[in-house]
């Protein structure tokens, strides 16, 4: 059911009182004003000769069966129900049963408090009531304290985060909230402390328990199993501190884990993985305090690993069976020879200096792997020629970040290693980020180096972007064009990164340093040249040129200035 429909719903009840001008109360509306309003989802033919007379009953909210209007309202966002809740008494009842309670950057400002005045027990003066900025940290817990004590029954979602607000660091009502919250039935449970700003640096101060620096609050972990053990299926915490795992008993429907800037060390980790046996899904953010993170037989059903920027993590080491994803973002060098699982099917690495590594030890090592993503920086070493495989590899992603000081040295052509160690391979995607044109250009040496010939029978797609005349990427470019004979679409792309019109997007293109951008004309010369040419008929060929919306107006005004020294 629409909102225009719930309006309508909320315009037609009839059970409270309003005050009207010239002190008349209690008017209900009138059946001509009724039958005007036609289409509410509401209406309903009463009996017979209603019908055949044209004349319509409309329900009123308060004639809903109990059941449907809770329905009704469990399905409403968290501000329509808020508002439903003041506009009938109805709605009110049932919103003191609301399955989900969701605090956070979108629900906690004073405008959506507001709405909740009739039944939070709460009294807004004019001042306040328009005002975000006047909603201190004390004003949100006291209202969300109100709420949250005139709630009844149990819940399926609890969502408490704080994160990226300032202020909200008063930990006192924490663990009176998690009493009530905390109830068997609770499917769902985000609990996310905030970071105060610094006034100095504009940036984030998080709480750091090893340091003392800021107050940090201590998880009950012990409420978790004694009081929804056997009901939550999604756990995420953060800025809080784990270390009461010994209180944990069985958790288990747990199948997602998701634990952010978590103070933590492994063997507290541990007890609470070992009470944990239907997890499927692990996702650790900054949790410094873990060195080492050691997966054992038992969580026989986890498929999803995921670590970022965890910095003292040294040694991964995993021998769940069904582990087939794995998402690595950390400062950490993995040691592919201890994860011991030949499920993995999805490997995402994101480190320096990775090319190299991943070439030579993976085959070996996970020899089953389906799809691989590679962001690396700072590469010295290239792409070796090795005779291992990867015989079950299908999608390849390789993303090169080359910073202002690079020399210039790396060369793309040796990433055909990948390609001729992978027959079925079926997409490439190659993505270059580089601040200056640091590579030869065509346009200086245009004697191609030539591989030994290697179809390549799957490889359908193929997209490179970030672009440019360099010598290494038009090599590249036209092996892969004279061996992949199965080739169907070809993309150039002359920025790197994404584009404005990208799904997921923030509405503008990747940024492009001024050399690079200034490159363009020469790329566009170079495809033409050099590319084009080769392209089979079967091949469609796409090059995209740097968006006019983000970079026209820019690139425009560095060819004059560069026309201009030319003439000078």
């Amino acid at each position: 059911m629409g909102m225009l429909g719930l309006n309508r719903l909320v315009s037609l009840q009839s059970d409270r009182p309003r005050r009207q001008q010239g002190g008349v109360s209690g008017r209900r509306l009138s059946a001509s004003r009724m039958g005007k309003r036609k289409g509410s989802p509401c209406q309903q033919d009463d009996d017979g000769d209603d019908s055949q007379s044209g004349k319509i009953r409309r329900t009123a909210i308060k004639e809903l069966p109990e059941d449907i209007l809770f329905r009704i309202h469990s399905l409403m966002p968290m501000r329509e129900a808020a508002r439903a809740a003041c506009g009938s008494r109805a709605f009110l009842h049932s919103w003191r049963y609301h399955p989900n309670l969701i605090f956070d950057k979108d629900t906690i400002g004073f405008p959506f408090l507001h709405s909740w005045r009739y039944h939070s027990g709460l009294i807004f003066n004019k001042d306040t009531t328009g005002s975000k900025e006047s909603a201190s940290g004390e004003k949100v817990h006291h209202k969300i304290d109100c709420i949250l004590r005139k709630h009844k029954g149990s819940l399926k979602t609890f969502r408490l985060d704080y994160a990226r607000m300032n202020g909200l660091d008063d930990f006192s009502y924490l663990d009176s909230w998690l009493q009530i919250a905390l109830k068997p039935g609770l499917e769902e449970l985000t609990f996310m402390l905030s970071a105060s700003m610094s006034q100095t640096t504009g940036k984030y101060n998080f709480p750091c328990p090893l340091s003392g620096a800021k107050r940090t609050y201590n998880f009950p972990c012990a409420l978790l199993s004694d009081r929804v053990g056997n009901s939550l299926r999604c756990l995420r915490l953060g800025l809080c501190v784990l270390h009461r795992t010994v209180e944990l008993g069985p958790l288990r429907s747990l199948t997602c884990l998701y634990l952010r800037r978590v103070s933590v060390t492994w063997n507290e980790l541990e007890r609470l993985l070992s009470n944990s046996l239907a997890l499927e899904l692990l996702d650790l953010t900054s949790c410094d305090e873990i060195k080492c993170l050691k997966l054992s037989s038992a969580l026989q059903r986890l498929s999803w690993l995921g670590i970022l920027a965890c910095q003292r993590l040294g040694v991964i080491e995993s021998k769940a069976p069904n582990l087939s994803s794995l998402w690595l973002r950390s400062g950490c060098r993995l040691d592919f020879s201890l994860v011991e699982t030949w499920q993995m099917k999805k490997l995402y690495l994101v480190q320096s200096n990775l090319i190299y590594d991943a070439r030579a030890k993976l085959p070996s090592v996970l020899p089953n792997i389906e799809t691989l993503y590679i962001e690396s920086q700072d590469e010295v070493v290239d792409a070796p020629m090795l005779p291992t495989k990867f015989l079950h590899l299908k999608h390849l992603t390789i993303i090169l970040r080359l910073g202002p000081n690079d020399s210039g040295t790396y060369d793309y052509f040796s990433l055909v290693s990948f390609l001729d160690a992978s027959p079925s391979l079926e997409t490439l995607t190659l993505d270059v980020t580089q601040r200056r044109m640091v590579h030869e250009s065509i346009f200086v040496d245009s004697q191609l180096r030539h591989m030994p010939e290697h179809h390549h029978g799957h490889l359908k797609s193929v997209k490179i972007s970030g672009f440019s005349s360099a010598k290494c990427l038009i090599e590249l470019t036209c092996y892969i064009l004279k061996n992949a004979v199965s080739l169907e679409y070809l993309t150039l792309d002359t920025i790197c990164g994404q584009r404005c019109y990208d799904e997921g997007g923030d509405g503008w293109c990747f940024p492009m340093a001024d050399p690079i951008l200034v490159e363009t004309p020469r790329t566009l010369s170079a495809i033409r040249t050099y590319i084009e040419n080769k392209v089979p008929s079967t091949v469609k060929l796409t090059v995209l040129e740097p968006c006019n919306k983000c970079h026209g107006k820019r690139l425009e005004r560095l060819l004059s200035l560069s026309r201009n020294v030319i003439s000078i």
